[in-house]
């Protein structure tokens, strides 16, 4: 895992500029849920194969968004932190689909990680490209979404920024109004990070 984070992170350094001209591209806007005036924000740093993120998305998640979500006391921003190339394939092709499957789409790869990421004897990129279908995608966008050098250098410079700008180095990670909350915690440990940051 470590020398695929150094080769992700050698290829920002390597294309900073065609990161910045990429920062317009909608396929980058924010993807998020929750009322947009809420007082406290909470970012999430996740990787599609991490599979603390997927027990995260499993176990707490779904009390997150009904307590904390829907309530409107926060809103919540996904991050892409992708931890190897087929993370980062992953989160190309969540970002290429309309905002509207996005939530439903990651969710479906973290819970499905066995199948499609860590299966034996299978190829990640066509198991990713099966699921994406099932999410609407054609086989003609999914292979150029996974060959656009921008996109990718985009999602590698918003994965760079939250090092640099909150020293986030793992996933799961949660930037709660500017504070660092590391790793799955559960519920009533995410709850308590929430009210901490708010106060």
């Amino acid at each position: 895992m470590l020398l695929s984070r150094r080769l992700l992170l050698a290829a920002v350094a390597t294309a900073p500029a065609l990161a910045r001209a990429q920062s317009d591209d909608p396929r980058m806007a924010e993807r998020s849920i929750g009322n947009s005036d809420a007082k406290t924000t909470v970012n999430e740093y996740f990787s599609l194969t991490c599979v603390h993120c997927a027990a995260f998305q499993k176990e707490t998640f779904p009390q997150v968004k009904e307590k904390l979500i829907d309530t409107g006391r926060i809103r919540y921003v996904w991050r892409d932190y992708p931890l190897d190339q087929v993370a980062l394939m992953a989160a190309m092709v969540a970002r290429a689909l309309p905002a509207e499957r996005y939530e439903p789409f990651i969710t479906a790869l973290l819970t499905t990680q066995d199948r499609w990421a860590f299966a034996r004897n299978i190829n990640p990129t066509e198991e990713l490209a099966k699921m994406a279908a099932l999410a609407g995608m054609p086989r003609a966008t999914f292979d150029s979404t996974i060959r656009d050098t921008g996109l990718k250098q985009a999602i590698l410079a918003e994965q760079d920024e939250g090092e640099k700008k909150y020293g986030v180095n793992s996933t799961p990670s949660f930037v709660i109004n500017g504070k660092v909350t590391a790793g799955a915690v559960g519920y009533d440990a995410f709850a308590k990070a929430v009210e901490d940051a708010s106060t």
